[in-house]
């Protein structure tokens, strides 16, 4: 009888729900590309011979209680399925999520990424997809935004946005804005800790969201939300943030676990809906009051010169649509993610005394006095800096991993995949891998430096380095590179900068499992940092 109703589902799961029209039609289109017949291709063994997943097996697995992945975290399961299929496995779609070719090989992440195309087909996202274009298609008119829109939409957006988010003189402008808010973290910081102990409680992370969503909005707004200096309760921004942990956590598991909500809405695709919604009202109260205010200042005669002006500001001239929903992405899309590697970040400082005091003595050149400013010369010159964030991202990576649409023909593991199918690349075991790593389990922040000239003039390789730079890419690769990767690369190494000018940073506490995996790591212990003032 089970066995009739798992059959009876699998065969509904083959039918095209609505929402999966596009992705369909894509993969159709693709799977005309040109045929290869090139020697790579001919002597690389069939796609059917791909070591895959039956449906039959799989689904209870995944769906019913008692089955081995079920209870897992995202992480979780596909390690496990890693034990069991292998470094490369064929996924069959289920319930009309799509099928994918996993690897967990990084020689197969190049050829992945070289063949996705002009512009990038990124499974995933299909809740917010649905929100934005169906639920909530009234709100957003066809604007979908940076993470769920495909094809030319996605191009059309891209082709705005990224003059204003990915030109480096652009993001500088916001040093001074910027340097205010992480000024306001310290004084938090201090307010806030255990006068005796010289710890933060263990609801640290919500001051670390507080400060990520304040750097966010002067950015993205030309506003800070008053969230740091604020010592009660803003229930906007609390709301705000229960809301993104909620929908990351929804997210996983109505898209990367079985459900049937892309043919019916079940109890978790309202609860996910209610959530997004939440998301809107809140983001377009802030996005609203910024934009009433700008024309308020234009009917004023108030002209800003144009480094003086938002992100907003600058996109609202060419389209109001655009302008308005990659200003709501930013502050959805901004906090968990910078909150979560800044956490990554302070433990592996915190957790590795000598790292943090080599990275102080190069921070004392940039900040000579707590109250200095950082500048843009100041700032390019900080290599130990920027090799600690990388290596904390590498220890703490954001996500489980990266999917791509492939538009050629590609050989795959030495298998023969055809355009059209989806293939997910799951970097984590590489990254923790003597292989690729050496001393993987170490913080080593020189293994991102740039080795000097010996005495014969050559520079000699980093042997911590690894030799495959598609191992590791935390803001992906491409064309579908994160729109924010300037803007969260200064808030990082500003803010971390900051605090570490102001005070050393310990961790008395087990750092075991200190992350959980959702559609995104979040953290997953109480952050009980230790702030113990430096002299100036």
């Amino acid at each position: 009888m089970l066995g009739k109703r798992i059959g009876l589902i699998i065969l509904q799961s083959q039918k095209a729900a609505p929402i999966l029209a596009s992705q369909q039609r894509w993969q159709t289109n693709v799977a005309t590309a040109e045929i290869r017949e090139d020697p790579e291709w001919l002597q690389a063994k069939p796609f059917e011979q791909i070591p895959r997943a039956n449906l039959l097996s799989l689904f209870p697995k995944i769906a019913l209680p008692g089955g081995k992945y079920r209870k897992m975290e995202v992480m979780q399961m596909f390690e496990a399925m890693r034990e069991d299929y292998g470094d490369v496995f064929y996924i069959p779609g289920l319930l009309g999520s799509p099928a994918f070719v996993m690897t967990h090989n990084p020689k197969d992440f190049e050829v992945v990424f070289r063949n996705e195309g002009v512009w990038p087909y990124r499974p995933g996202s299909d809740i917010l997809r649905y929100h934005r274009t169906v639920y909530r298609k009234d709100f957003f008119e066809g604007v979908q935004g940076i993470i769920p829109s495909q094809g030319k939409s996605w191009a059309d957006f891209r082709s705005i946005v990224n003059p204003v988010l990915m030109q480096p003189k652009n993001v500088r402008l916001y040093f001074k804005k910027m340097s205010q808010v992480n000024q306001e973290f310290v004084q938090r910081i201090k307010d806030i800790r255990d006068p005796t102990t010289q710890e933060v409680p263990e609801n640290f992370l919500e001051s670390i969201n507080r400060w990520t969503l304040e750097s966010v909005s002067v950015v993205a707004l030309d506003k800070q939300l008053g969230l740091l200096k604020d010592s009660g309760k803003n229930s906007e921004a609390t709301k705000l943030f229960q809301y993104l942990d909620d929908f990351f956590l929804l997210s996983a598991d109505l898209e990367m676990k079985p459900s049937i909500w892309r043919f019916i809405q079940t109890p978790q695709l309202k609860k996910a809906l209610k959530t997004m919604d939440g998301l809107q009202d809140i983001t377009s109260i802030y996005v609203d009051e910024a934009i009433q205010r700008l024309e308020q200042e234009a009917k004023d005669g108030v002209v800003r010169p144009e480094n003086e002006q938002s992100v907003l500001e600058k996109l609202l001239k060419v389209d109001k649509k655009v302008a308005t929903v990659m200003a709501m992405d930013m502050l959805m899309a901004g906090v968990d993610t910078t909150s979560s590697t800044f956490a990554g970040l302070l433990l592996c400082l915190a957790k590795n005394p000598e790292k943090q005091l080599k990275l102080r003595e190069e921070v004392m050149k940039v900040l000579p006095n707590k109250d200095s400013e950082f500048t843009e010369a100041s700032m390019k010159n900080v290599p130990y800096l920027r090799a600690c964030i990388k290596e904390s991202q590498r220890i703490y990576p954001l996500t489980v991993g990266n999917a791509r649409g492939l538009t050629r023909d590609a050989v795959i593991s030495g298998y023969r995949v055809p355009a059209g199918t989806f293939v997910s690349m799951i970097p984590i075991g590489a990254l923790n891998s003597e292989e690729y790593f050496p001393k993987p389990t170490e913080f080593l922040p020189e293994r991102w430096l740039r080795n000097t000239n010996d005495s014969t003039g050559k520079c000699p390789a980093n042997d911590l380095k690894t030799k495959n730079p598609f191992v590791f890419l935390p803001f992906g690769f491409g064309a579908r590179m994160c729109v924010g990767k300037r803007i969260v690369e200064m808030e990082l190494e500003l803010g971390i900068a900051r605090l570490l000018r102001n005070f050393n940073v310990e961790f008395n506490y087990s750092t075991k499992n200190a992350f959980r995996s959702a559609l995104i790591n979040l953290p997953n212990i109480p952050l009980k940092f230790k702030f113990t003032d430096l002299p100036n």
